[in-house]
């Protein structure tokens, strides 16, 4: 099989097979992210090439595969008859797979429109991981995401009524000490309006090469603390009445928050509470991400 540039996979495809689509991020403007800061630029990989790695695979695991995902940053954005083809072939090839995977910014996912993503359902694409990050237009703005919250909103909508499931990541502290009420509050109305089948909690770290943690040691823009952070999550979840499952399966966060909503909001609440009853220097400490 054939990789170029940074070839990132979300945890929960651990166990997939990784076979590249794409090559780099359509957008790569987002503040906080350095993946594709340097390169390369963005690209979707030929059909035949992907399909020959897809038979490759085939010949090195046999007919056993039963998750695939599909790098790199944005693979929503390759043209969907493209999309479509090679994941008909892999559901060929591969007939066990239970799930094929890709990341998706909703910009791209809404270029798709509801008939494009039922032509992908069709096809077998079953799951997409996007970055929400916040349900705040003004957070949105300043961390330059491309998007709107209206158009992550019919983005999730237009997914989840194809048929293919959504799992969206939330970053908290994104919005700072200035916006941590607004951002609570906004992004818990647009996952409410999107009923997403997975809510993913990530932790705002500043990372290095990104004009946000410029802003973050000029001190323009002032990060939360750990128990800023458990308070705004705690802010949102009580807001959140969705069938949703909510996990923060990441390194950035300060505590482990799993469980099926609404059921389990208050024993996430009360979870929040025990943990802020800890002295903030018991969490991890503050780092520059490299990652």
């Amino acid at each position: 099989m054939n990789y170029e540039g940074p070839i990132y996979r979300p945890p929960s495809e651990a166990n997939s097979l990784l076979i590249q689509a794409t090559i780099g991020c359509p957008h790569n403007r987002c503040t906080f992210c350095m993946v594709y800061k340097d390169g390369p630029r963005y690209r979707a990989r030929p059909v035949a090439d992907i399909i020959a790695d897809l038979d490759q695979a085939r010949k090195l695991h046999g007919r056993s595969i039963r998750t695939l995902f599909f790098p790199a940053g944005n693979t929503i954005a390759m043209p969907t008859d493209d999309l479509c083809r090679i994941c008909a072939h892999a559901r060929q090839i591969f007939p066990h797979l239970a799930r094929i995977t890709v990341y998706g910014s909703s910009q791209y996912i809404h270029k798709k429109g509801p008939d494009g993503l039922k032509r992908l359902a069709g096809a077998g694409l079953s799951r997409i991981h996007v970055g929400l990050e916040s349900g705040d237009d003004e957070i949105l703005r300043l961390i330059h995401k491309g998007t709107t919250a209206m158009q992550q909103e019919e983005a999730g909508q237009w997914t989840m009524a194809a048929g293919i499931q959504l799992s969206l990541y939330v970053m908290l502290g994104i919005g700072g000490a200035a916006g941590t009420l607004s951002h609570a509050t906004r992004t818990a109305d647009v996952l409410n309006r999107i009923a997403p089948d997975f809510i993913r909690l990530r932790t705002f770290v500043p990372k290095r090469h990104t004009s946000l943690l410029k802003k973050v040691e000029s001190g323009a823009f002032r990060m939360l603390g750990p128990h800023g952070v458990l308070k705004e999550a705690a802010a949102m979840i009580r807001l959140l009445d969705v069938p949703s499952r909510l996990t923060s399966d990441h390194y950035t966060n300060y505590i482990n928050l799993e469980g099926c909503l609404p059921g389990c909001r208050n024993r996430l609440l009360a979870q929040i509470d025990d943990a802020l009853k800890r002295p903030e220097t018991d969490f991890r400490p503050f780092f520059i991400g490299d990652q």
